[in-house]
């Protein structure tokens, strides 16, 4: 008899990218079916992020609404993985009793060999090791669930940010070997997969193995990606700034098939803060590699993540961040105010500046990301996009929707046939998440 799984996912898309490895997995071993609700499910699962101390927190929150499902249905499997189960371990299961397994990362893939050890001894099982790159050694093949799939390429990172936990719940960075990255991609490639975001927490640090009689950096896994038959297109997902080499900024000017967008965090505008938060580079720099790669790539659209408030920050470091935005037209941001996450530097750092005024400045940021963003969208209305069709739009299921190079959603009129094909869609109308469009003609 199958299995009913539920999984919830907290955090960043190498989380959500575990999470459909987390099925995989479990699919492969037990059979197991996804459901909606913990309710309906044998095993619970819940895929944890630790970089903010509000997202700990609500895991605690949803364990405890368990309780009474737990004490009604004693065989139910409640398992926690993630960032805040490497970080936690078996605290977890001394706060939280409801709980069955623990497991990082690093160690979903056993999962299987967990559940079966819990149910034989009847004892909760923690396995939050960091054992290098061994667990892609051991989740099943590659399987696509529509046009686009992620495909994480490394593990962990080596930066050592002094607001950051996921070097601790994480572990250093680790790429996977250049063969079997292409491998997985090719098996995607294979089942109808028009595009691949590679993931890393610094994905383009990548630095792994290839064959003898090569030299492989980040920049040369996208150039060989975009050789494999089926792949139309290529995004990548984190970047850091310290690894944005000219290697990578001139493949946005040769490579056709990767898209115009970064994602780039530079966290704050003020060179004294980014020291504070040991980021290893200043505004300028960030500037200056933003600005190569507009040379590379013209119509490069720059999204980015800010902290507000990190311990010590003044007024004038805030405005510096604002001016940074104004200057590099940055577009569309994860921002949120600083939280102190325990064991990191950053956390013994005094604090004097108040939550209000934290908010406040948060506030103003946002304001200014959205505003530059809608001016963005509305400067695209009447151009031309090539968009790949994704499938039936979520507002309208008579409609498809994609997206523009520059990650933005369109909504359009179209054909089922369409799904996986890139479309040129001329842009009639932009709304603050979305744009409307019209398609002009077929493509292949």
């Amino acid at each position: 008899m199958r299995k009913k799984l539920y999984v919830k996912t907290y955090g960043c898309q190498m989380n959500v990218y575990d999470a459909s490895k987390m099925v995989d997995v479990l699919n492969a071993r037990e059979g197991a079916e996804v459901v909606a609700s913990p309710e309906e499910a044998d095993i619970v699962l819940f895929n944890t992020c630790s970089v903010r101390e509000k997202a700990q927190e609500k895991v605690f929150s949803d364990l405890g609404r368990l309780r009474a499902l737990k004490a009604a249905r004693p065989s139910l499997i409640v398992g926690v993985g993630g960032c805040v189960a490497s970080q936690e371990g078996e605290a977890i299961v001394a706060r939280a009793p409801v709980v069955d397994i623990v497991f990082g990362p690093q160690t979903l893939h056993r999962l299987p060999d967990l559940i079966d050890e819990r149910r034989r001894s009847g004892k909760p099982q923690v396995d939050i090791r960091f054992p290098a790159i061994e667990k892609f050694d051991h989740l099943p093949p590659a399987r696509a669930e529509g046009v686009t799939a992620f495909v994480s390429i490394m593990e962990g990172c080596s930066k050592y940010c002094s607001f950051c936990v996921v070097p601790y719940t994480r572990g250093e960075e680790v790429s996977r070997p250049l063969e079997d990255v292409l491998t997985e991609v090719a098996e995607l490639a294979a089942q109808g997969v028009r595009e691949v975001t590679l993931l890393g927490q610094n994905v383009n640090a990548w630095a792994g193995a290839a064959p003898e009689d090569m030299s492989a950096d980040f920049s040369v896994l996208l150039e060989l990606v975009a050789q494999i038959p089926g792949i139309a297109r290529i995004r990548y997902t984190t970047s850091h700034p310290r690894e944005f080499s000219p290697q990578l900024i001139e493949a946005h000017a040769r490579i056709a098939k990767l898209a115009c967008h970064v994602h780039l965090p530079v966290q704050a505008g003020s060179d004294r803060v980014l020291a504070a938060m040991k980021r290893g580079y200043t505004a300028l720099e960030f500037k200056s590699i933003v600005r190569r790669l507009r040379r590379a790539c013209p119509e490069i659209s720059v999204s980015s993540d800010f902290i507000v408030g990190f311990p010590g920050e003044t007024e004038r470091d805030f405005e510096q961040t604002l001016q940074l935005v104004r200057d590099l037209h940055i577009d569309q941001s994860f921002s949120f105010v600083y939280s102190p996450r325990p064991g990191t530097p950053a956390a013994d750092l005094p604090d004097p500046v108040d939550r209000a005024t934290k908010l406040q400045w948060l506030e103003r940021l946002q304001r200014l990301l959205e505003e530059q963003g809608r001016g963005i969208s509305e400067a695209m209305v009447g151009s031309v996009q090539p968009v790949l069709v994704e499938g039936a739009s979520r507002r309208d299921p008579a409609e498809y929707s994609g997206r523009t190079p520059n990650h933005r959603i369109v909504n359009f009129p179209g054909s089922s046939g369409w799904v996986g094909k890139i479309i040129p869609v001329r842009i009639t109308r932009a709304f603050p998440h979305s744009l409307r469009g019209e398609a002009e003609a077929e493509a292949a």
